[in-house]
């Protein structure tokens, strides 16, 4: 399974994701530069964390109009699996592959921790390798990761499954003293109506490996591959 991980101008979390998927799941990786429009026959592509266009009018405001994007909506509008992580979010988010916005933290400070996340929905392409209601400990880095959207959207993500991870206390408590950063319902990752668009504000690249102190993060990578195994069938 080949992965694409795009590099936007301002992106620092580029070499981690590629480091995770060449190193740890053993997957084929190219990095995608945000000036083309060719994704390479990649068959999943990560929008990884960072400061595109250094986060100038807002996070993912510039990134939205790049070229590469133009070509990841329409991979994504054909069933290809793409994962937005933290500044990848909320790229996904103003590119309209997913609803909401990602606003400034409650107490408007920069937030970089361990946190817990729970598993809300376990089958999707990113989270078959965990089960429903699994704690995953995986750590932040993000000062706009105050998920908002409106009582309808809300609603909608409810009712249709969609949000994916919720921070939570480590015994998978939904508590707003695990919220880290005020985001609504305590969201921290949703995905499409299609389920192959997931964006987290938590970074599993860096929870991938022991070494690291934790390496719950790579179920979502393993996860990917699962999901491609069983489409390539």
């Amino acid at each position: 399974m080949k992965f694409g991980v795009i590099i936007f101008p301002g992106s620092n979390c580029d070499h981690d994701a590629f480091w995770t998927v060449e190193q740890v799941i053993k997957q084929p990786v190219t990095f995608l530069w945000h000036e083309s429009h060719d994704l390479e026959n990649c068959d999943a592509i990560i929008v990884p964390g960072g400061f595109a266009y250094g986060d100038y009018l807002r996070t993912g405001a510039i990134a939205k109009f790049s070229p590469v994007m133009e070509s990841v909506r329409k991979f994504a509008d054909d069933g290809g699996l793409v994962l937005g992580i933290c500044n990848g979010f909320q790229i996904l988010c103003e590119s309209g592959l997913l609803p909401g916005a990602l606003m400034r933290n409650a107490g408007l400070k920069y937030v970089c921790k361990p946190v817990y996340v729970r598993v809300e929905n376990a089958d999707t392409p990113f989270t078959n390798s965990s089960r429903k209601g699994e704690v995953l400990s995986i750590p932040i880095g993000h000062m706009e990761g105050n998920y908002f959207c409106d009582e309808q959207t809300l609603a909608d993500l409810q009712r249709e499954d969609r949000i994916i991870f919720r921070y939570s206390t480590p015994a998978g408590e939904i508590t707003a003293e695990a919220n880290p950063n005020g985001s609504l319902d305590n969201i921290a990752g949703i995905c499409s109506r299609g389920r192959n668009v997931l964006g987290m504000m938590p970074h599993p690249e860096r929870a991938s490996e022991s070494v690291l102190g934790c390496s719950d993060g790579v179920k979502i990578f393993e996860s990917m591959i699962h999901a491609g195994v069983l489409t390539a069938r």
